[in-house]
């Protein structure tokens, strides 16, 4: 991200550049960005690594038809209606949490801790329950699996490239190919459970697999034909994603959160007035959290099948957090989205040849002082107050989420579970950051601490 901050101070916002033999351009205008986001059957994600594809493929690699085709199968599991199951089993995993912290800070009444890993852990353990509901246990073993996988992979990717490496017998490509073999078994194993239970009028539809099921056997029954369902392989390779879209995006919102929450006391207590005016010290119910005032500003759009609708649009019917706005403002979960054309293809003014790859560089545009004002660095949630966009001047300038067609799917769990975190860790705790803590946020799947976060923690 450095290269791309110091070549935009040298070059301005557009411009053009080579990415080893791949011409590639970065534009930061909000309108072309628009444009690019509107058009998901001309600008294509770019071809990835090959192994990582064997962490998931599904909806977030899939194209044109085929993406369209998942998308509306799997959009039912993400409705907002479906959103009680996620805060029950969310709610489940983060009193886990908290009981731990209790005890930690027990004795003394308070004490000193790196979060990162308990965020990890949490969003982790919640998504195993969202995911697999009563299939809980099998689904953690199999999510470990995948964090597993997830190690051995990015090592592999950040090792020297040679050609073919993948191919060859190696120890790590050994492993690699043992948990994805396993990781599937077990996926097919519970999948195959579901529809026995489906057969037998038993279905579960209170989990993403179960919602997931039902919808694609309705898609199959309305047109009398299994080319418009999803098959075994494509299902788990959507419920192999579920961990990453699941776990990496949210625990890094829940981190920077915490982070910034550390640093600004009198914003941590401007929130903890509103949780306990709005819950007291009992469970917060989702309800609630729709309407908590001090720290909520924009709205949430009602309904996932909207695609074109961000998060944060104006025109939705529910609130969000000032704070998680300005927390995803200044660290959205994925800094950058790439895209590619495979034929000539207009973008406003320029002609891009087939092959192009465009980069929307989403960090730099949320730390634009030109959109944002002088304050641009500052953590300011009241910039939202009034709205997104009142705070962006109208232009497509904080999309955290991705925007358009393509827009993430599970946005609506990532905000409900930061919302219900928040206010669960404010009702027991208070937390400032520690002085040891060291601010080096990296890239790895998403935007991570690279040393961890400490914090000081106390027992309220």
């Amino acid at each position: 991200m450095f290269f791309i901050w110091a070549t935009a101070k040298c070059k301005g916002k557009n411009y053009f550049t080579w990415r080893g033999p791949k011409p590639e351009i970065f534009i930061s205008n909000p309108e072309l960005i628009k444009e690019i986001f509107s058009k998901n059957y001309d600008f294509l994600k770019p071809t990835s690594n090959p192994l990582l594809k064997i962490l998931a493929a599904g909806l977030v690699v899939y194209e044109r038809d085929k993406w369209a085709k998942h998308r509306k199968i799997i959009n039912p599991a993400f409705h907002m209606d479906k959103l009680k199951h996620v805060a029950a089993a969310f709610y489940m995993s983060c009193s886990e949490m908290m009981s731990k912290w209790g005890n930690m800070v027990h004795i003394e009444g308070s004490c000193e801790l790196d979060v990162w890993p308990y965020l990890q852990d949490l969003t982790s353990d919640a998504i195993s329950r969202i995911a697999f509901g009563s299939s809980f246990e099998e689904g953690r073993i199999i999510f470990e699996l995948q964090k597993q996988q997830a190690v051995l992979i990015m090592q592999a990717v950040r090792s020297i490239y040679i050609a073919g490496l993948r191919f060859l017998p190696t120890k790590r490509m050994r492993r690699m190919k043992e948990v994805d073999k396993e990781v599937k078994a077990s996926i097919r194993a519970i999948i195959d459970k579901r529809e026995k239970a489906m057969e037998a009028g038993k279905a579960n539809n209170d989990d993403l697999l179960g919602i997931l099921l039902e919808s694609n056997f309705k898609n199959i029954q309305q047109h009398g034909n299994t080319d418009f369902g999803l098959s075994t392989e494509e299902i788990v390779e959507e419920c192999k994603l579920f961990y990453f879209a699941g776990q990496e995006s949210t625990s890094s919102l829940l981190l920077w959160m915490i982070v910034l929450l550390g640093r600004h006391l009198s914003w941590q207590a401007r929130a903890r007035e509103e949780v306990f005016r709005a819950f007291g010290n009992d469970k917060p119910d989702l309800d609630g959290l729709n309407h908590l005032k001090v720290v909520s500003s924009d709205e949430l759009s009602s309904n996932l099948t909207n695609c074109h609708f961000n998060i944060c649009s104006d025109q939705s019917s529910k609130k969000v957090t000032m704070i998680l706005n300005e927390v995803l403002r200044l660290y959205p979960p994925v800094p950058s989205l790439a895209r590619t054309v495979h034929q000539e293809t207009k973008l406003g003014d320029l002609s891009l040849p087939a092959g192009v790859q465009h980069l929307s560089p989403i960090l730099q545009l949320h730390h634009d002082r030109e959109i944002w004002g002088d304050d641009v660095e500052e953590f300011k949630p009241e910039r939202f107050s009034e709205g997104v966009s009142k705070a962006s001047n109208g232009k497509l300038s904080f999309f955290p989420f991705s925007w358009g067609p393509r827009i993430c799917i599970g946005q609506n769990v990532a905000m409900l579970e930061a919302k219900m975190a928040l206010a669960m860790i404010l009702q027991r705790f208070s937390f400032e950051l520690s002085t040891s803590y060291a601010h080096a946020p990296h890239t790895a799947l998403t935007l991570q601490p690279q040393h961890g976060a400490h914090i000081f923690l106390r027992k309220l």
